[in-house]
């Protein structure tokens, strides 16, 4: 009994890990963490985020959900502020973002900011938003 549920703990790691090594393998993705913006410093859930055609879709590192935890749609969401992470972790920018009339706070590199404010900015005309 004990060998049987070794065993399935053993798989579910072994998914778990192969489907994060796919997520993060994608073109498009980068590592992004995200919380709601209220409580102020709630925990942070670690994610991979994925560009899609007028969508990015974020996934939760440690699942093995088959679909993403979230999707936001390019018209909707809104850069608000970025500013440094902290000074624990220098490389990293904590960036508010407004989706739907919701805050949100994402933790992402300077270069993954890069691209999602670029993303944003390629929209078409008809997809109006804001970067600031």
């Amino acid at each position: 009994m004990l060998a049987a549920l070794l065993l399935v703990l053993v798989v579910l790691a072994a998914l778990g890990a192969s489907r994060l090594r796919v997520l993060s393998s994608r073109i498009g993705s980068f590592e992004c963490g995200a919380r709601p913006a209220e409580p102020a410093g709630g925990s942070w859930t670690a994610g991979i985020a994925h560009y899609g055609a007028g969508r990015i879709e974020w996934w939760r590192s440690w699942s093995l959900a088959p679909r993403p935890a979230q999707t936001w749609r390019r018209r909707e969401l809104e850069v608000v502020d970025r500013a440094p992470l902290g000074p624990d972790d220098p490389g990293t920018l904590l960036v508010r973002c407004r989706y739907g009339g919701q805050d949100l706070e994402l933790s992402m590199s300077a270069e993954a900011l890069a691209g999602l404010t670029a993303w944003l900015e390629a929209a078409p005309p008809t997809d109006a938003h804001h970067v600031i």
